[in-house]
């Protein structure tokens, strides 16, 4: 074949069964691998994975080769796939097995809270978020070009070592359109991928943070009594006390109280008293009456007088 011949055509079903040979011998040698499958002609689902791949095909730089890389995505040539923070490592079939390094700077920092402050208070659920399932104004703004959460050509550095001299040969193209496969059954590797937390995205996120800043706990405030025992003093009750109910009328009160108990204690005694009195007025009027004594039973007999 001379340098101007064209490689023979391969018919799909040819290149599915080449691609299924090689990932079976991967896997005979004990290699973890992660196969993306595409079931029929659309690559992704699910909103995240539509996302990225709408991402990737409204740069221009990538138009010349993303064509060919759908079609080794959809024929099962990515026979691995594997996704972490800020980067994308996988191998492709082509003429070869083929290596493929993709690394995606994270998110600066300005840019995630931007993203954060714009949806705050929108986002309620992690799973809704996930699925996609918010509203449109909240997704257009996570999704934004430029400013959003995907990356753009330069926060991306691509390398495969098959010998095509592009930046973005047809393996790195497959890979970029596996990512967004993969996203179908799990976008959150999206945040991992860009490192960045999706939790804080959620309308809670820092707010038990701030109150937990705000009030000391329990545990650490120290009482009035804890410090009377550390330094043995004598602490005076201060005015700014947790008590709900003042000091002064609380001895207020108590004086009301008191003052109640004496009254009816002098009441009781009063009454007692006039009581004990009459009690001994009816006793001596009682002792002063005369009852008449028989002259023979009541009265002391007289001594019989002695005949002799």
């Amino acid at each position: 074949m001379s340098d101007f011949e064209w490689p023979a055509y391969v018919p799909v079903a040819e290149k599915r069964r080449q691609a299924e040979r090689q990932l079976a011998k991967l896997r005979k040698k004990g290699q973890s691998v992660a196969p993306v499958k595409i079931e029929g002609r659309t690559i992704a689902n699910t909103f995240w994975g539509k996302s990225w791949c709408t991402n990737l095909e409204r740069y221009s730089d990538y138009a010349t080769r993303l064509p060919r890389g759908r079609t080794y995505v959809r024929n099962g040539s990515v026979l691995d796939l594997q996704i972490a923070k800020g980067e994308v490592v996988a191998m492709v079939a082509g003429s070869s097995l083929y290596k493929i390094k993709i690394v995606i700077a994270p998110v600066a920092a300005a840019r995630w809270k931007a993203i954060c402050r714009d949806c705050a208070g929108a986002i309620d659920s992690l799973v809704e978020l996930l699925q996609g399932r918010l509203a449109k104004g909240i997704m257009d703004r996570v999704c934004r070009e430029g400013d959003g959460l995907f990356p753009s050509p330069g926060e991306i550095k691509l390398s495969c070592n098959c010998p095509d001299w592009a930046d973005m040969c047809k393996h790195v193209a497959a890979a970029l359109y596996g990512v967004g496969a993969r996203l179908d059954e799990k976008p959150q590797l999206l945040f991992v991928l860009r490192g960045v937390d999706e939790n804080e995205l959620l309308a809670n996120a820092g707010k038990d943070l701030a109150l937990t800043k705000a009030v000391p706990s329990a545990a650490k405030k120290l009482d009035d009594s804890d410090v009377a025992a550390l330094f043995g003093l004598e602490m005076a009750e201060s005015a700014d006390s947790d008590a709900v109910i003042p000091a002064a009328p609380k001895r207020h009160q108590e004086s009301e109280m008191s003052k109640s108990r004496k009254m009816f204690a002098v009441k009781t005694a009063a009454a007692a008293k006039k009581s004990k009195s009459h009690y001994a007025a009816r006793k001596k009027q009682g002792s002063r009456k005369t009852i008449p004594v028989s002259p023979v039973r009541g009265g002391a007999r007289s001594r019989p007088r002695n005949s002799a």
